[in-house]
């Protein structure tokens, strides 16, 4: 299953030590991500997916974010510089399950 969406780039600092960037999936993605993929669910609940952000593709985990009551996707350094993008950018991704 592939899914298309555009997210802003959030930055999660609550360690102070290290800093993430991330992207929320959409709810109603988010839900259909959970009833495909619940029963392959990792360690956290998180589901591995093969992301597209412009040019480039890689692999990672989406994890549950219960406050927000969605998936977060976590964006690399590399990639962010490769695709000229950064926190408070909005970014057209693309993820597919890959485990289903």
């Amino acid at each position: 299953m592939d899914y298309d969406f555009d997210a802003p780039l959030w930055r999660w600092d609550a360690r102070r030590t290290d800093t993430w960037v991330f992207a929320s999936l959409p709810t109603e993605v988010a839900d259909e991500v959970l009833e495909v993929a619940g029963a392959v669910t990792r360690g956290f609940g998180s589901v591995r997916v093969e992301v597209t952000l412009g040019a480039t593709v890689w692999r990672t985990s989406i994890f549950p974010d219960d406050g927000a009551g969605t998936f977060v996707l976590p964006v690399k350094k590399a990639v962010r510089r490769a695709e000229q993008v950064d926190v408070g950018d909005t970014v057209r991704l693309r993820i597919a399950l890959v485990d289903v």
